[in-house]
């Protein structure tokens, strides 16, 4: 395929742009480095906590309408074996960002934390946290690849570009600005990548809807015969328990990302932060709308009067690029152009959030606080661009093989859904949660998860669960697991910590098997809570005086 230069002159155009309100937000943040009373590696982690709400909105918005939500929901409206109703992502995060605003916004920001890591930090230790860093940072890794696959394939297809090439010049841009000024070129930049993506998907939905080859998706809601499903969807009574799974995967799965708290925790209130959260629960859903209508129109073309042809992008195994092939063969030549940029501003803007996410966690809770205790700022500050670049290689490297980009969508809060975010729930909300319980409820959490397997990482299930199915030669399982996996670590966090706290309390269990220390500091702080009998009565008897 000839490359299409026009094209990928106004892409170079806009990258320029992004780079440059980049640098500009960094100048901006060493200004704030320079006046912040606090340490200058927080100016780059949370914002020096003075983003206001209407750029937290836009930040929030822009770090989960990325590649994957885009061309994600597209392909899941789009493929027969699913349709709308499978399209988890508007409903999704608009839950998401609900709860996150009613009962995580609060507690975290109130308390000052940096990163979502900080609370197990203060109650747990430096180890336990060290164990939990480990399923954020392949979450964030998988993420990378997600949206970076799909930035990938839409420029082969509309720009004639190689895929690898795309990936690489992308990535390059994202990590630059992000090296350079943290969360205010991260923010800054969102700003201009969200209203971008929302003018070009917006403006290409009346050229999708009245193309002749387009039959009117009122009509095909039902059926097409083409693909011989509707874009509807239909949910069978056998199938509820994948979609309940998948359901709850994406919505309380990101509960449990740093790249939420990082835009929490940078709001300068508690209040800030949940009007935040509310806010962007409603631009999120929007934004999800022209996805929802591209994979519709898609179902609902003849693509034998196109210049693709017969068979149609399913059966040929491109679901996954459906949205960049209904903007190529559907609409104008210079809208298509529109729309990769479109893409692109979608993939930069949740790709810059995740890699200053994972290199935050890892310079606050690993590096400042157990490699270099005694760590200067500027050392701080230089591991957190070591970090952004070695999270952003490795997400491209995996970029280069993701066919799918709503399974690498789902794979990505796998493990944050099943490990982290019961612990997360338990260390806020529960006093009763000690390490022996988050430690038990990680090892089980994590052992469900690996034992039901996992498709798309060629990981074969050893523990299958009723309503499993072979389909194509590999094993799929139509059981709720991951929110088992779930709902285990969470009973078992509890459980155990009550278990353990009994036990030591009552002297069921000796003292001396408290190898984590954390009843014998139990004690100490009541001691010292516990005022003396003696000095209360000196106290009273020199008041008589």
């Amino acid at each position: 395929m000839a490359v299409n230069v026009p094209g990928l002159v106004a892409l170079m155009v806009f990258y320029i742009v992004i780079l440059g309100i980049g640098i500009w937000a960094s100048r901006k943040s060493k200004k704030v480095e320079k006046t912040c009373a606090g340490a200058k590696s927080e100016v780059a982690i949370v914002g020096g906590r003075n983003i206001n709400v209407l750029v937290g909105v836009f930040t929030m918005t822009a770090t989960w309408v990325g590649g994957g939500y885009i061309m994600g929901t597209a392909e899941a409206v789009y493929s027969p074996s699913r349709g709308l109703i499978w399209a988890f992502g508007p409903p999704a995060y608009f839950i998401n960002f609900v709860l996150g605003g009613l009962f995580f916004a609060k507690p975290m920001r109130s308390k000052r934390y940096v990163t979502m890591l900080d609370p197990f930090q203060h109650r747990y230790g430096n180890m336990f946290t060290v164990t939990l860093l480990i399923p954020a940072l392949i979450s964030d890794i998988l993420w990378v690849a997600c949206i970076l696959a799909a930035l990938g394939g839409t420029m082969s297809i509309i720009l004639g570009l190689s895929s690898a090439i795309s990936i690489v010049i992308s990535a390059a841009v994202s990590i630059i600005y992000t090296l350079l000024g943290g969360l205010y070129s991260v923010a800054y930049t969102d700003i201009i990548q969200l209203s971008f993506l929302f003018v070009s998907l917006w403006l290409c939905i009346p050229f999708l809807i009245l193309s002749p080859a387009v039959t009117d998706i009122s009509h095909t809601i039902h059926l097409n015969q083409t693909i011989g499903n509707s874009w509807l969807g239909e949910l069978k009574l056998e199938d509820a328990g994948k979609w309940a799974d998948e359901m709850l995967l994406l919505a309380l799965g990101g509960l449990a990302y740093q790249a939420l708290y990082q835009r929490i925790l940078s709001a300068a209130s508690s209040a800030q932060a949940q009007v935040t959260c509310f806010a962007a629960a409603g631009t999120v859903f929007i934004m999800g709308i022209p996805s929802v209508v591209i994979g519709a129109v898609a179902a609902s073309a003849d693509w034998n009067q196109t210049a693709y042809g017969l068979p149609p992008p399913f059966e040929r195994g491109e679901a996954g690029k459906i949205l960049p092939l209904a903007l190529h063969y559907l609409t104008p030549t210079w809208l298509s152009v529109l729309g990769i940029g479109a893409v692109a501003a979608a993939v930069m803007s949740s790709m810059d959030s995740v890699l200053l996410s994972s290199a935050s966690m890892f310079t606050q809770n690993i590096y400042k606080t157990t490699l270099r205790k005694q760590a200067s700022e500027l050392e701080l500050q230089r591991v957190i661009r070591v970090s952004v670049l070695l999270v952003g290689l490795a997400g491209s490297g995996l970029a280069f093989g993701g066919d799918s980009v709503f399974a690498l969508w789902l794979v990505s809060g796998d493990l944050l859904y099943c490990v982290v975010l019961p612990q997360l729930v338990c260390v806020l909300h529960l006093r009763c949660a000690n390490i022996y319980g988050a430690i038990s409820g990680y090892v089980v959490g994590l052992l469900l998860r690996g034992l039901s397997g996992e498709q798309l990482l060629g990981i074969p299930p050893l523990l299958l669960y009723p309503g499993w199915r072979v389909e194509d030669g590999v094993i799929v399982q139509y059981f709720p697991f991951r929110t088992l996996a779930m709902l285990s670590c969470v009973i078992c966090i509890i459980s155990v910590s009550w278990l353990v706290d009994r036990g030591f309390c009552h002297k069921l269990i000796p003292q001396s098997w408290d190898l984590l220390g954390v009843f014998e500091e139990k004690k100490e702080a009541e001691r010292e809570q516990v005022p003396d009998p003696r000095a209360e009565k000196n106290c009273i008897l020199n008041t008589k005086l």
